[in-house]
């Protein structure tokens, strides 16, 4: 968990902490809800079922895709995600976006550093994502070996942080 949480505070150094103190009332679902370039991730949220759990306590970090990183996904698959027959594979994917814990930006470049420029994060439904450093930012690495870049870090919830990437990662 300690790798884990220096893993995310790494990617905030390099990406110039932008921290959101005017967020820090709303949990991240009211955040998500605010920002019109999350709406796809909110209506798989809801169709998972997840808003109430990304309302608790946390803390939480989690890896928010972008309406246009789920746009690269084939629309049929993304749709047939969506139906309440794919509720739990589309939990499963959602999940695996969300990381118990606040890590914030410097946290994951703690990790970074110690790990030689890479990190690996356990992941809410048990899989694993990889953060590492390239020349360009912080990326992270999915089970399928596919890449999203961490676009901004440190957007601050009154339950945990997110960090907005550019594509959705797949687990197994």
């Amino acid at each position: 968990m300690k790798k884990s949480i220096v893993v995310l505070f790494a990617c905030v150094l390099f990406f110039g902490a932008q921290q959101s103190n005017a967020q820090n009332s709303k949990d991240i679902v009211d955040v998500a809800v605010s920002v019109d370039d999350f709406s796809t991730l909110v209506t798989a949220l809801k169709a998972a079922d997840l808003v109430g759990a990304l309302k608790g306590d946390g803390p939480f970090t989690v890896f928010a895709p972008v309406n246009s990183g789920f746009a690269k996904i084939d629309s049929n698959t993304l749709n047939a995600l969506l139906q309440p027959e794919n509720k739990d594979k589309l939990t499963a994917i959602l999940t695996y976006h969300v990381v118990s814990g606040k890590l914030m930006a410097s946290d994951v470049a703690a990790a970074l550093a110690k790990g030689n420029g890479n990190a690996e994060l356990t992941t809410l439904n048990g899989g694993k994502l990889m953060a590492m450093k390239k020349d360009d930012g912080i990326y992270l690495k999915d089970a399928k070996g596919n890449w999203s870049k961490i676009s901004k870090t440190d957007v601050t919830a009154s339950n945990g942080v997110i960090h907005i990437i550019e594509d959705v990662v797949m687990p197994n």
